[in-house]
């Protein structure tokens, strides 16, 4: 029994198609028609999921979208039976005599993955890496040999073969992150990784236009001054999502990146991730002092 949400997907209107971000498509796109898993590796606010998503739309197949989870087991990769099926039969072919008979058995229900096999399905497993490698067990088989075995409480065939439009995309943080479990070798070595970095300042300009809908010279202003922060390394390194929301605020303000507003400066120092502007007794902290001389940098 399948009874798994099935998603088609539409292009997302603000995706932005920079060649950097092309090349690393047209490679993700060429291992999965060659047969071949894909994984995109990195930190957080690389991207994973967004390309993940559009290269999975880039193949005109139904998608299935499942995420790692600590919970997770075989039966959540695989299926599980879940609750019984009842069949009830009533013979009154005589009248004066009435023969019933109720059949009971365990109803299975095939997991998400299970349905993406079965059915030629794009396989979106974002986060893998945060299930325990247990509950992985039967990944590598279906990569490498194109079969799945079922528990065997599962009625019907004990080996299944896949569907051959079947593919996976995979994502994940690197292995220092922390409720993320280390995969196994025979598991990456069945996947193409992509290792993801943040992209480069033309990719970035361009997503921060788009997403925040303001104009160029608004985004480069933003993204130079998140790129200066990360640069320095001396608090957590911003994404390409603080370029984002610090220009949707300075679009909502209707104002300049400048200090001179102090509710933009405010925002810039809670979404980069600075404690306080100033200490107790009136001086500009370390972290403080950086966003500050940032914003003049690029105002």
């Amino acid at each position: 029994m399948t009874n798994q949400k099935v998603l088609r997907l539409q292009p997302r209107e603000d995706f932005v198609l920079t060649p950097s971000i092309e090349r690393v498509c047209q490679r993700a796109i060429t291992y999965l028609e060659t047969g071949y898993a894909c994984h995109f590796r990195g930190s957080a606010g690389t991207g994973k999921t967004t390309l993940a998503m559009h290269v999975a739309n880039q193949r005109g197949r139904p998608v299935i979208l499942m995420f790692g989870d600590e919970e997770f087991g075989t039966s959540n990769l695989v299926g599980a039976e879940k609750g019984m099926h009842s069949t009830k039969v009533t013979d009154n072919f005589v009248r004066s005599v009435t023969k019933t008979e109720e059949f009971r058995c365990p109803q299975w229900v095939d997991s998400r993955m299970t349905t993406a096999c079965k059915q030629g399905y794009t396989l979106v497993y974002d986060e893998f890496s945060r299930s325990r490698p247990e509950a992985k067990h039967a990944l590598p088989t279906i990569l490498q040999e194109g079969s799945l075995a079922p528990p065997d409480t599962q009625p019907g065939p004990t080996n299944m073969r896949v569907h051959p439009e079947f593919r996976a995309i995979f994502t994940s943080n690197p292995e220092d992150y922390a409720g993320v479990h280390k995969t196994q070798n025979a598991l990456l070595d069945r996947m193409i990784t992509i290792e993801l970095d943040f992209c480069d300042r033309e990719t970035e300009v361009a997503i921060t236009q788009a997403r925040a809908g303001v104009d160029e010279a608004a985004a480069s202003k933003i993204v130079d001054l998140v790129r200066r922060i990360r640069a320095e390394g001396t608090t957590e390194r911003p994404t390409l999502r603080a370029s984002v929301m610090i220009a949707r605020i300075m679009r909502q303000l209707g104002c300049e990146a400048t200090l001179d507003h102090p509710v933009f400066l405010d925002a810039c120092l809670d979404i980069l991730h600075s404690p306080s502007i100033t200490d107790r007794d009136g001086t500009w902290t370390a972290a403080g002092g950086i966003i500050r001389r940032a914003i003049q940098a690029i105002a």
